[in-house]
């Protein structure tokens, strides 16, 4: 007997695994500048909520590094995961509350953000399909 809302298609202790592993490429990519690899841990349409304000990117290839950059923080170098806790896993979904922290080359912190991610498989691939973030 199934239990609603949870997908046999994966287990889900293998979804989890799966969504760290995204969110580690998703962060290396954002730490490398690696546009493309970055909208290559994102599933599309990718969907922010942040400052009041949601954002949605339609297509791979649509997420611009220009954008985050703009709102990173002054003198961003690079992000770093302080925690991450799956809160809700199925096949092919998986939730997780994280906080991250932006740092400045010169190893002072900027800030540090709490967020819900939400990581799905569509079409056999994992990606962050939606954020929402206390961050700018």
């Amino acid at each position: 007997m199934g239990v609603e809302g949870v997908s046999a298609a994966v287990p889900p202790s293998e979804s989890a695994a799966a969504a760290m592993a995204t969110l580690d490429a998703f962060m290396e990519a954002l730490n490398r500048g690696d546009e493309q690899a970055l909208n290559e841990a994102l599933n599309f349409p990718h969907v922010r909520l942040a400052s009041g304000r949601v954002t949605t990117w339609e297509t791979r290839g649509s997420y611009r590094l220009a954008d985050f950059l703009a709102r990173a923080g002054d003198g961003w170098h690079e992000s770093r995961w302080d925690e991450r806790t799956v809160i809700q896993a199925g096949g092919d979904k998986v939730h997780l509350a994280v906080q991250f922290s932006r740092w400045r080359a010169d190893g002072t912190l900027i800030g540090r953000y709490r967020s819900i991610w939400i990581v799905t498989r569509a079409d056999g691939r994992w990606g962050v399909q939606a954020r929402s973030s206390f961050a700018a």
